[in-house]
């Protein structure tokens, strides 16, 4: 693997402006909260991380997952959001009245609206919601888990695990703080529509009325989503989002120690992350962000950019350097055309990668003469176990 340096000429002044390393990150803001994880919404920077990759139990935020199938469902038109699904007496038993959990309080062998269920499972929580919407969708909530896994795994969340429509209590089901948030971005991103329902107050249903379990929403911090969990083993945890000014970010907690200390720690860390941070372009739209080395081509290298412009988040308090570099797997093998995806730049705030961008030829680089192939040939024999 390939990690040229990207701190060279002009780009050095442009790009040495912040070093913070682990320590000092946690200096700059501490929280109760067992892992915590929290990005700016238009760059992707990591603007806090604590322990962000370990698992914990998710309780009700295992709802996340069953309404990214859920929406998706209805995106492709498998269901409609005027489908109507009958209560089981599982789904009854298991999350309904008799069950003391959250709960829209379903009839059993009623029939029930899918729109009704999305907003009872968003608004209220509800368990019964989660497992008549499991069943009649995919037969069985046990046939759902499986395309919530599936899911996850399309999604890139490698450490989460699904054993329930509900997030109850079940043996191996985890997630992380890190894979949370991507999940809610992935909400907000994909399903406008049905993502307004996470900022609605409440929701009544046969006559019962039910407020939202989100505590940030009545806090004046912006926030507009998502959801809430307590096990006995992790403590209460939240994901959050907040928008604010045209700002948007994304948080996930958990292991905190009462419902109000929740609350409290996903205020003062949203906060923190609306105005603690100054927004940085370190390329425009176009501009060449570095160069690749190339084998066997007319040229040596190939330039690099990204998609569009590459800004990033950085502290307002005690900066001082940023390093980046660009990472591929390399040499490239000429012919290479514009536009070929070649790997990313990287960007880290101290030991903590804060942003990945994926880089792109910039131009084309055709096969060189013979002469030139073989002296890329020698050197790579000479230099490339260095690799």
């Amino acid at each position: 693997m390939r990690v040229p340096s990207l701190l060279a000429g002009a780009l050095a002044a442009c790009l040495v402006v912040l070093a913070l390393g682990a320590a000092q990150a946690q200096a700059l803001f501490e929280t109760k909260a067992k892992q915590a994880f929290m990005i700016d919404a238009e760059t992707g920077t990591v603007l806090y991380a604590k322990d962000a990759d370990t698992p914990f139990p998710p309780a009700s935020l295992a709802k996340l997952m069953t309404m990214a199938v859920v929406f998706d469902a209805v995106r492709s038109g498998r269901i409609s959001p005027d489908t109507e699904f009958t209560v089981s007496e599982h789904a009854w038993r298991t999350g309904g009245a008799p069950s003391r959990t959250s709960t829209m309080f379903a009839a059993l062998n009623s029939s029930i609206r899918v729109e009704d269920l999305i907003q009872g499972v968003v608004v209220q929580a509800a368990n019964d919601g989660c497992i008549i919407l499991a069943e009649g969708i995919a037969g069985s909530e046990e046939n759902f888990v499986k395309l919530m896994n599936e899911r996850a795994a399309e999604l890139g969340l490698k450490r989460s695990v699904f054993r329930n429509s509900t997030g109850l209590p079940a043996e191996g089901q985890a997630v992380t703080a890190r894979e949370l948030v991507g999940l809610a971005a992935h909400l907000w991103r994909e399903y406008p529509e049905f993502y307004r329902y996470y900022s609605q107050a409440d929701f009544t249903w046969n006559k019962i009325f039910q407020r939202n379990r989100n505590p940030l929403l009545a806090l004046n911090v912006g926030a507009d989503g998502l959801a809430t969990g307590y096990t006995e083993a992790s403590g209460y945890a939240i994901a959050g989002s907040a928008e604010r000014n045209g700002r948007r970010v994304f948080v996930a907690m958990s292991g905190m120690d009462s419902d109000k200390q929740r609350a409290e720690e996903a205020r003062r860390l949203i906060e923190w992350g609306m105005r603690a941070f100054d927004r940085m372009e370190i390329f425009a739209a176009g501009e060449v962000v570095g160069e690749a080395k190339t084998y066997g081509g007319q040229k040596s290298g190939v330039a690099l950019r990204a998609a569009g412009p590459v800004a990033i988040f950085v502290p307002v308090a005690n900066r001082d350097r940023l390093v980046a570099r660009i990472v591929y797997q390399g040499p490239l093998v000429a012919p290479v055309e514009e536009g070929t995806p070649v790997g990313a730049l990287k960007v880290w705030i101290g030991d903590t990668m804060s942003q990945e961008t994926p880089l792109y030829a910039a131009e084309s680089v055709g096969q060189g003469p013979l002469h030139r192939r073989a002296l890329d040939a020698v050197e790579e024999l000479l230099i490339g176990w260095l690799r």
